[in-house]
């Protein structure tokens, strides 16, 4: 038997309600970008050294990580009321103390905090969201949530950069004071308390997934530094996470009551946006990695210059979400859009792979609106598809690995991408060298402008590691490009969301 139900639920004041989980939604994905261009400034204030400093943001990823997949079952015991409290709460709080931070050690600490509270906000806010909206809104409620996942990245690294020019690194961190202050007011004054079941904590299954997310984070995000399986710290690693998910695989076949229900992945439309999203983070996360040292090193643009020529790229995705959320209110097949926002950013990915040392910042700005256009138009769907044959009551565990799929989509995409770039450069180099000979055209061309003293041999060493590097990156453009455009075929995976006009039945049981 099937009866008319509701399908989402009523709160008092919806639109102070969304402001504030976007407000805490964007704080927190500000931070794993807006601490990057920070780390020079903070590794001398800190007297740190440079493997010490990439613990600032190796430490974060990875309390984030291991602690994003306990949001479900932390909601469901605490409310998910008071869990979102706690979690700006102490998030805000640990800006504070990474802020005030005088020791390197500190700082590492505080960052494990700040990802440990951080982890459930993003989660959170999504299920929220669709929630206290109906259905047929889903769409618009994903456009708007969306804003603070896609844009906080894309604006992290200018606003860091101004911060940290301006004023000082600890205004990086502080910055977050405000925001999780209205935040935090907002969703006590609009969200109602909610329902809670006692259910007993799975410490084995979450042992064996912390292990192994643990280690594939700091796998992927240490494996540049420490030459990959050169190095026994990461060999162990390697084994760690494949021992820790093949565990946990087990634990949860046999288990009544898993820590987190792989299950959720036979709902062929997750399973699908999962991978989506999974490759959403490698390009959104790679590229933000690629672009600030591609502007910064090679064409010697200043930290303020690179923030404005890489912010469109946000304005772009602005854009595609306010669109798309309207679409898809008014019946629009959410596949098509994926499909066109995919394209998009494959043909942004090409364009980047036509880059020079000579590009005009025009080309930069465009390429950056049409990859935010792109990538928009792909997430608002996406987020939408995810859920939308899954059962109400797993919203805020699938929304759990939902985010995790993207925060290791960018970790391996980021450690793809830094990996090539180090070793494309040096065979580029490599083969640039050996066609100057000193018989050749082009070296006497050089040798005429340069002079042979040592000075000049090492400018002209100079131009051969920066045209070989420009190589490297357009190499990594061309990976993600081609990254894009074979997972398109993904959208057939999907089923079509139920248009907006048919009235919401659920089954009886």
């Amino acid at each position: 038997m099937s009866t008319a139900v509701a399908t989402h639920r009523e709160v008092p004041n919806r639109g102070l309600l969304v402001a504030s989980v976007m407000l805490a939604t964007l704080m927190q994905a500000l931070d794993t970008t807006i601490a990057n261009v920070a780390l020079p400034n903070m590794q001398g204030t800190l007297s740190a050294t440079q493997d010490q400093i990439s613990w600032v943001l190796t430490s974060y990823i990875v309390a984030a990580a291991i602690a994003t997949p306990a949001t479900g079952w932390l909601a469901s015991v605490m409310g998910r009321r008071r869990l979102l409290l706690i979690a700006i709460a102490g998030f805000t709080f640990a800006s504070v103390l990474c802020g005030m931070a005088t020791g390197i050690g500190a700082m590492v600490a505080f960052r494990l905090l700040q990802g440990l509270f951080g982890a459930a906000l993003v989660p959170l806010s999504q299920s929220t969201l669709l929630d206290v909206y109906p259905r047929e809104k889903h769409g618009a409620a994903m456009a708007l949530w969306g804003m603070g996942v896609m844009v906080g990245p894309i604006l992290g690294p200018p606003l860091g950069g101004w911060l940290t020019d301006s004023y000082s690194w600890h205004w990086v961190f502080l910055i977050n004071v405000p925001i999780g202050a209205l935040a935090l007011f907002g969703v006590a004054a609009s969200l109602p308390t909610d329902e809670t079941r006692q259910s007993r904590f799975d410490w084995r299954g979450f042992a064996f997934l912390a292990i192994g997310i643990g280690a594939l984070q700091l796998f992927l995000d240490r494996g540049e530094q420490q030459d990959w399986f050169g190095s026994v710290e990461i060999q162990v690693e390697a084994a760690l996470a494949f021992l820790g998910f093949y565990l946990y695989a087990v634990h949860w076949k046999f288990s009544a009551r898993p820590f987190l229900d792989l299950g959720l992945f036979a709902d062929r439309n997750f399973l699908a946006s999962s991978l989506f999203i999974f490759v959403l983070g490698v390009v959104l996360f790679a590229t933000m990695a690629l672009l600030p040292p591609f502007l910064q090193g090679l064409m010697n643009y200043p930290v303020v210059t690179t923030g404005l020529l890489l912010a469109p790229r946000g304005v772009g995705t602005l854009i595609a979400m306010m669109l798309v959320g309207r679409l898809l209110a008014r019946g629009a097949d959410a596949r098509v859009l994926a499909g066109i926002g995919m394209l998009l950013t494959a043909y942004s990915l090409w364009a980047m792979t036509r880059f020079n040392l000579d590009v005009p910042q025009s080309t930069i700005v465009v390429t950056g609106v049409v990859q935010g256009l792109g990538l928009g138009l792909v997430f608002v769907p996406i987020s939408t598809i995810a859920y939308s044959t899954l059962p109400t009551g797993a919203r805020t565990e699938a929304a759990g690995i939902f985010s995790l799929m993207r925060n290791i989509g960018s970790s391996v995409g980021i450690s793809i991408v830094m990996t090539l770039l180090s070793r494309n450069t040096q065979l580029n180099h490599a083969e640039i060298a050996t066609r100057l000979t000193p018989f050749g055209d082009n070296a006497a061309q050089l040798a005429a402008t340069l002079g042979h003293g040592a000075a000049n041999l090492a400018a002209l060493n100079g131009e051969v590691t920066r045209q070989a590097s420009a190589i490297a990156f357009l190499d990594d453009f061309w990976l993600m490009m081609v990254m894009t455009v074979v997972s398109i075929p993904l959208l057939l995976l999907l089923k079509p969301v139920r248009s907006a006009a048919a009235p919401a039945v659920v089954a009886d049981h």
